[in-house]
């Protein structure tokens, strides 16, 4: 039993050598520079850093993101049923276009109900 455990000892010692070399290695030679106020400031392509604060992005912004992928995702779910279709189409007919018309229904009323709260009106 202890012959196969023995790679994964092994194994394990190997890693935490390997993980306090590189720490002790990064904290000795981190010692070596000097730290400078220039050097620890912040680089902006040349230009001095500002400390103003950035503007807050609108609620807008994040409500068009989720709905884009809600109905982006949604069509992704579309693409199997069109491929399928056809070789379905004999058999299960109605119930394959029965069922897409009410995903499409749902999805319709979805998409009336965002454009009726004004959830894509961006300057509103």
């Amino acid at each position: 039993m202890i012959d196969s455990f023995a790679s994964l000892l092994i194994h394990i010692i190997v890693a935490i050598g390997f993980a306090l070399s590189v720490w002790l290695g990064s904290f000795l030679l981190g010692r070596i520079g000097t730290a400078l106020g220039v050097k620890n400031s912040a680089y902006e392509c040349g230009m001095l850093p500002k400390m103003t604060i950035q503007p807050r992005f609108s609620v807008k912004f994040y409500l068009v993101a989720m709905l884009f992928i809600l109905f982006d995702i949604e069509v992704v779910f579309m693409v199997p049923w069109a491929v399928c279709y056809r070789d379905f189409i004999a058999q299960y007919g109605t119930i394959i276009l029965g069922s897409m018309l009410s995903f499409v229904t749902v999805l319709m009323v979805g998409y009336l109900y965002a454009i009726k709260k004004g959830a894509l009106e961006w300057t509103r």
